[in-house]
């Protein structure tokens, strides 16, 4: 069982950077691939970005490629996102992710999600 909670959120105008967190609960968190997916209002939840287990590999969504840089610390069980050059386009909820895959860009390949924090990019 894994609980994850995101934190870090907030309001940024365009062009600025941003970091938003997930701490995990659990010992088995480094036997997860993590991910950071996002919801805008009246849209799905898309993929944004991936990283494996040791944090060796990354994938991102292209809409984020150069931008986006997602990481975890296993020693303290933490996933971030550092999101830069921040457009009104990434305005949206965004989640953590675990799964026993690596990559996986579709939300049913995760097991456990957490509640989210809201990014808001003002132009």
């Amino acid at each position: 069982q894994v609980q994850l909670v995101e934190s870090g959120g907030g309001l940024v105008q365009a062009g600025g950077s941003l970091s938003v967190s997930c701490a995990a609960s659990g010992r088995t968190f480094s036997s997860y691939a993590m991910a950071w997916f996002r919801q805008a209002p009246g849209k799905e939840r898309e993929f944004v970005a991936a990283i494996n287990w040791t944090g060796g590999r990354t994938y991102y969504a292209d809409s984020v490629k150069g931008r986006f840089t997602i990481s975890r610390d296993n020693a303290k069980n933490l996933v971030y996102l550092q999101m830069n050059s921040l457009k009104p386009m990434d305005t949206a909820v965004y989640y953590c992710a675990a799964s026993r895959l690596f990559g996986q860009v579709y939300t049913s390949k995760y097991d456990y999600w957490g509640q989210g924090t809201q990014v808001t990019v003002s132009s």
